[in-house]
């Protein structure tokens, strides 16, 4: 390369940078010119905006001004009111100040006048006094006494007839509903007559059955007395056997037992214990299903199932003639009737009249009364506390609830019904002669009746020695000492009858 042709490339560069410079100096006064134009036409705005901002900043101090000059305005309005009420006030309580002080005057000389009016009737009444006792020839303590004495004996005689008048319109009244009540529970039941089972009697295909029965040496009934508990009767009585024993469950194993021995014929000791064990299990199968029943027909539910098992062994135990089983169901029934009828809890009254002989089931196994064994069977089995005080209290002369008086009631009325259970004559008549011989006891009484099986004593009186008044105090000792000397189931109604006759003839 030669050395114009390096001048010439220099030259060549020397030219472009001063250009280059050139166009970059232009330019740059260009954009300076354009960012003076964009600040100032930003500064034009903000002066706009600011100007804008301070005439909107003036108007709203002064709606605020205007605003708070109208509530001080309104405010001094009220203080005004405020003012003008008080000095009302003060001035109304001033004239009743005026008021209360001519008042006060005004009653201070009315104290006054009234006291000198007293003092004048104190001294009127001590000369009144001093006239009567100078009269009458008596002090006043002395006349005041007399006039007591004499107001006591009228008001006691008073009392007296109205207390009588009182109690017999009450009495009146509880018979008349409790007798509507009660006929309408009979009424709406009716069960069978019962009758006591102390043996069980076994009927036989033949009388040849009997020698098989007894076996080679006596070692079939041995062992048939052995399994069971039960004393097997072998007697002249044709083509049947009996039965006996203190303990119902005992005998109908025995009888289910000898029943299914003489359907198969097979009699030996070893087939003796196999029937009585399949007795047993079928007896506890019996069991559940009659007290399952006796529920449904009770209507009762939420039992534990041991519980209505217990109730099952009911169906085998008899009380005065009477089975237990339907006794209960009888008195659940009719208790829930009087309960609908007089407004208590149905379910607990069914409830505890369905349970209230439970512990007759236990009776031979626990010692203590039957309620008070069915409580304690109550309790265990998670019944509840209603329940259980209806089970405890229906013996009980004094009950603690409505459902207990509702069970004992329902129990009365079941025991008492015709032909539910039988009594001996020798102490039915015993009965009605202590009802009779309480009721002689008594001054004043000329005859008595005790009629209704015991259930009610009628006392005739001789009128000249006792008043009707004197004949409600008789028939209330009477029935004090029937219950005090006297054990009665139910209760026993006194009625003392008093009657005088005159008697004139015209001629």
């Amino acid at each position: 390369m030669d050395i114009l042709t390096i001048l010439a490339v220099l030259a060549a560069l020397i030219v472009g940078g001063v250009a280059g410079y050139v166009g970059s100096t232009v330019g740059i006064a260009r954009k300076g010119k354009s960012a003076r134009e964009q600040a100032a036409s930003t500064l034009a705005e903000v002066g706009e905006q600011t100007k804008t901002l301070l005439l909107t900043a003036r108007e709203e101090a002064l709606k605020t001004r205007a605003t708070a000059e109208a509530e001080a305005q309104e405010l001094r309005q009220e203080l005004l009111r405020l003012e003008r009420r008080l000095h009302s006030r003060e001035e109304s309580l001033e004239g009743r100040n005026n008021n209360l002080e001519r008042r006060e005057r005004s009653l201070g000389q009315g104290e006054e006048e009234l006291k000198v009016r007293q003092q004048e009737i104190e001294q009127l009444k001590e000369r009144q006094q001093r006239e009567l006792e100078r009269l009458a020839g008596l002090t006043g303590q002395e006349a005041r006494e007399l006039v007591l004495r004499t107001t006591e004996a009228q008001m006691e005689h008073e009392l007296a007839r109205r207390s009588r008048d009182m109690e017999q319109r009450a009495k009146e009244e509880a018979v008349g509903t409790a007798r509507r009540i009660t006929v309408l529970a009979i009424h709406r039941l009716a069960s069978d007559v019962v009758s006591d089972h102390s043996v069980t009697t076994v009927p036989l295909p033949s009388d040849e059955m009997k020698g098989r029965l007894i076996g080679r040496e006596g070692r079939n009934i041995r062992a048939l007395e052995a399994a069971t508990g039960v004393d097997l009767i072998v007697d002249d009585t044709p083509e049947a056997v009996t039965i006996s024993c203190f303990d119902p469950l005992r005998r109908e194993v025995a009888r289910l037992a000898l029943t299914r021995l003489i359907q198969d014929g097979r009699i030996h000791p070893a087939r003796i214990e196999e029937a009585v064990e399949k007795s047993k299990k079928e007896l506890e199968e019996t069991l559940w299903n009659e007290g399952q029943q006796a529920v449904l027909d009770a209507g009762v539910k939420g039992l534990n199932p041991e519980l209505i098992k217990l109730l099952g062994r009911l169906k085998f135990r008899y009380s005065y003639g009477e089975n237990v089983l339907q006794h209960s169901v009888e008195v659940a029934l009719l208790a829930g009737m009087l309960a609908a009828e007089v407004g208590a809890d149905i379910q607990i009254t069914k409830a505890g009249a369905l349970l209230h002989d439970i512990g007759k089931a236990l009776t031979h196994e626990v010692e203590g009364p039957h309620a008070e064994i069915g409580g304690e069977v109550a309790h265990k089995y998670g019944i509840s506390d209603a329940v259980r005080r209806a089970v405890e209290e229906h013996h009980n002369d004094e009950m603690g609830s409505i459902e207990a008086f509702l069970v004992s009631a329902a129990d009365a009325i079941s025991a008492a019904r015709p032909g539910a259970r039988r009594d001996t004559l020798e102490h039915y008549i015993q009965r009605l002669e202590a009802l009779e011989n309480v009721a002689k006891s008594f001054p004043g009484v000329e005859k008595v009746f005790a009629i209704q099986a015991g259930r009610e004593v009628r006392i005739m009186v001789k009128p000249e020695m006792v008043d009707d008044v004197g004949a409600s105090k008789l028939a209330r000792d009477i029935v004090r000492k029937i219950e005090e000397d006297l054990v009665f189931p139910g209760q026993i109604k006194v009625m003392v009858v008093r009657e005088t006759r005159s008697t004139e003839y015209a001629r």
